[in-house]
């Protein structure tokens, strides 16, 4: 049955709690980790389970968007489930599906993906679920479960045909996933959203926490292959941390995560160190500032909005000496192309234009025309198809020679990310 697709979609929370309802509200069955905000949710996410998993905890995660397969998105023990899995998920839940249709209540796509891993997780049985909003907060369809744990990443401006115009808007959207009663974890946020997030708080009777006030990132030092993190948290510091991820902002997606953890256990006794130190050496982000390949160096990287291309760009300039820069973009159109394509033009030597595999990706013509003004003519190629521009982009790469230091980055978008990654057949999700 047709369930429309994800982006397009009527917020009300009405018809994914009536389905909550058939199915004996699955998500009451175990403590939830809710996680909100504009960038770096599925990050905190997986730093977040990394973290439960390693005292021995059963994890549920639920993701979005995917990079290759929608599997990805409902995960228990950090494994996306099997194919027989996800259909069994799925079949399981479709005569609750179908009586909520006739009751007038058309399940949409993605409150159907929310409810089969709500259900998932309580059938598993998970001991903990790290649930990350799709968009917004408030009205999401992840909205239906009552996190003991909110987290709300930095937020800054996107979706504003969805979550409105501003800042204060879009925060008072995320702010809708702390509920009375609950922890909040703030990463650092701008002064108008961290008002609008306290305002909140202090309407539900939640506890707070700061990045930065409460807990936050003492020290971070480039390391090979990520960083090394002194981090204090809510009930200790944790020293010599790895991180094998890049970028100030997965440092602090790392505490807002050790933060979290420390809440949901309970009791004043920090975590184990060692536990720590495990746990954030084995993490992973894919498609966030990922090395697909060497000889050259290949970047793949999610950002699709002003605030992560920022971050990534930042993260770029920290962890990699290249010499010059080859870009790779495919954008949404309902993007803030030009602001991405402004940030990106420092830093890239010249730049490939293509489109992605998504129905949304803006044309290559529309974006080169977008990208000579600031680039100019020289600087900007134009490419239709994704593995043709990815090739161009190495090639150009190569040309320069192999000690040239000329690195290539595949930028503008998940689904470019996820494309990149199964072109190039990066491992591991």
């Amino acid at each position: 049955m047709e369930r429309g697709v994800e982006w397009d979609f009527e917020p009300t929370l009405d018809r994914i709690a009536a389905l909550m309802d058939l199915l004996g509200s699955p998500q009451q069955a175990y403590p939830v980790i809710h996680i909100a905000g504009t960038n770096g949710k599925t990050s905190t996410a997986r730093l977040t389970e990394a973290l439960l998993k390693e005292r021995n905890l059963r994890v549920g995660r639920f993701t979005s968007p995917h990079l290759v397969s929608v599997r990805e998105r409902i995960t228990v023990d950090g494994e996306p489930l099997s194919e027989e899995r996800f259909a069994q998920a799925y079949e399981e839940i479709a005569p609750y599906v179908e009586l909520a249709d006739t009751q007038g209540r058309r399940i949409q796509f993605f409150e159907l993906l929310t409810a089969m891993a709500f259900a998932t997780f309580a059938d598993t049985p998970v001991d903990v679920a790290v649930i990350e909003a799709g968009m917004g907060g408030s009205w999401d369809a992840t909205n239906v479960a009552d996190g003991t744990v909110a987290i709300i990443t930095p937020i800054s401006l996107d979706h504003t045909d969805r979550l409105g115009p501003d800042i204060p808007s879009i925060a008072g959207e995320k702010a809708g996933i702390i509920k009375p009663g609950a922890t909040a974890i703030f990463a650092q946020q701008d002064v108008e959203a961290a008002q609008v997030l306290m305002r909140r708080v202090a309407d539900v009777g939640a506890v707070v926490a700061r990045e930065g006030l409460e807990f936050g990132v003492l020290a971070r030092d480039v390391a090979m292959g990520g960083q090394l993190l002194t981090l204090r948290g809510l009930k200790g510091v944790y020293e010599e941390v790895y991180l094998p991820l890049y970028g100030e902002h997965q440092a602090s997606n790392a505490v807002c995560a050790l933060a979290a953890v420390e809440a949901l256990t309970g009791g004043d006794d920090p975590l184990d160190i060692e536990l720590v130190r495990q746990a954030f050496a084995q993490a992973s982000s894919p498609g966030r500032m990922e090395i697909l390949r060497r000889n050259p160096t290949v970047v793949v990287d999610a950002a699709h909005n002003p605030g992560g291309m920022q971050a990534s760009i930042e993260a770029m300039q920290e962890a990699f000496d290249f010499a010059k820069v080859v870009g790779v973009v495919a954008v949404m159109r309902d993007k803030d192309v030009h602001t991405l394509l402004d940030l990106l033009e420092p830093i890239l030597d010249e730049i490939v234009v293509t489109r992605n595999s998504s129905p949304r990706s803006m044309s290559p013509a529309e974006l080169a025309a977008m990208a000579v003004p600031l680039f100019g003519e020289d600087r900007v190629r134009t490419v239709e198809r994704l593995d043709e521009a990815i090739d161009m982009g190495i090639g150009i790469a190569d040309a320069q020679g192999e000690f040239s230091g000329t690195g290539v980055l595949i930028t503008g978008s998940v689904v470019t990310a996820g494309d990149a990654r199964h072109l190039l057949k990066a491992d591991g999700l």
